[in-house]
């Protein structure tokens, strides 16, 4: 059984759809939620989904051991990362070599990087004129949103849209392809 581990920070809506889509899977188990914000929503999926809840402390996160023996006690194969706002330090990237995963609402390399994350990417690719937006998988490395991109798919920007009108198409490209893309990623890998 392939296990992974999900990171989250806020409300979930990513954890709930890959919670959902591996609920029944007959090779592959959602074995742990980790959370930074105590009280977030993705909290109570995972409770709902009788899945185990790890919150985590940013000095142990950032300059201890970055949780990596809890993570090897526990059997985790792989870690995805939805919607978890904190920089992954090199001892857990170094632990999981291409075993992380990612999701950015944009289309890499194109607004990435520090500080891009939610709205702020919204706004930026409207502020740019872009036509198009979308989703980048991709894995994680040391660098913010740089790892090899596994996938993308995008949506077309109307011309009165809005973040928030635009948050609403990349949330359903985020829904509909990343649990797909986890399953085809781990299940690769272990043939």
């Amino acid at each position: 059984m392939i296990q992974i581990a999900v990171f989250a920070s806020g409300a979930g809506s990513n954890a709930q759809q890959i919670i959902q889509h591996f609920a029944a899977h007959p090779s592959v188990k959602i074995a742990l939620v980790l959370c930074n914000k105590p009280g977030a929503g993705v909290i109570d999926i995972a409770n709902a989904a009788h899945i185990p809840v790890l919150l985590i402390e940013k000095e142990k996160f950032q300059k201890g051991d970055a949780y990596t023996p809890e993570l090897k006690a526990r059997g985790i194969d792989y870690i995805v990362l939805a919607g978890f706002l904190w920089k992954v330090p090199p001892a857990l990237v170094a632990a999981f070599p291409n075993k992380m995963l990612n999701i950015h609402p944009a289309l890499l390399p194109k607004y990435g990087g520090k500080g891009m994350y939610g709205h702020f990417v919204h706004e930026a690719v409207l502020n740019a004129g872009e036509k198009e937006s979308g989703i980048s998988i991709h894995f994680v490395d040391e660098l913010y949103d740089h790892g090899r991109i596994l996938f993308q798919a995008s949506c077309s920007i109307g011309p009165h849209e809005t973040p928030a009108t635009l948050a609403q198409k990349i949330q359903v490209l985020e829904h509909t392809h990343y649990p797909a893309i986890i399953e085809k990623t781990v299940e690769t890998a272990k043939s």
